[in-house]
């Protein structure tokens, strides 16, 4: 009976660790061949930002293969890049809800001790979005980041008179803003 929870846990574990992190894999690129396992690569992925309706995070980052990635033991490197887009003819946000940073996207880089974050960051005054990717430990974390910034100017602007907007909600660019209540 301890044996079987006992290996109940490490399977659900392992699932833990090893995906389900909501994206869409868009491809990969291998870097090293291996006889045993998966190749080593780069993959590249998608997925949308939660509360930012529009816009799309590309993410793509250092995968090891071999026989570790088989049994799930593997550590990838802490290389990774994002770039984040608009994905719709506009763009809608409350500014409540995202003037602290969040993180958006998190996924295992290792057995138990590594993940890969995506943190998103919001500059009100600018009306930007910076989005920064970095790997983090338990013990030690990795200086190693890559950041991107999107601004609600970047696309084409809004036609005020073509969108209804709420009397607490204003346009800026192609963002309709939701904005944070006054104290």
């Amino acid at each position: 009976m301890k044996k079987t929870i006992g290996i109940l846990a490490l399977s659900s574990l392992l699932g833990a660790c090893g995906g389900g992190d909501g994206t869409d894999k868009i491809g990969e690129a291998s870097t090293v061949f291996n006889m045993l396992g998966k190749n080593d690569r780069i993959e590249i992925h998608a997925f949308d930002d939660p509360q930012i309706k529009g816009v799309t995070c590309y993410i793509s980052y250092a995968k090891k293969g071999g026989l570790k990635e088989t049994v799930n033991l593997e550590e990838d490197a802490s290389d990774a890049s994002v770039s984040c887009v608009q994905t719709a003819p506009q763009i809608t946000f409350n500014e409540a809800e995202i003037a602290k940073p969040q993180k958006i996207f998190k996924k295992g880089s290792s057995f138990i001790f590594k993940t890969l974050q995506v943190m998103r960051y919001y500059d009100p005054a600018r009306k930007v979005f910076s989005y920064m990717v970095y790997s983090d430990k338990v013990i030690q974390g990795s200086p190693k980041n890559s950041m991107d910034a999107f601004s609600c100017y970047t696309g084409a602007p809004l036609d005020a008179a073509k969108v209804s907007v709420q009397p607490n909600q204003q346009i800026h660019g192609s963002c309709i803003v939701t904005a944070a209540a006054q104290r």
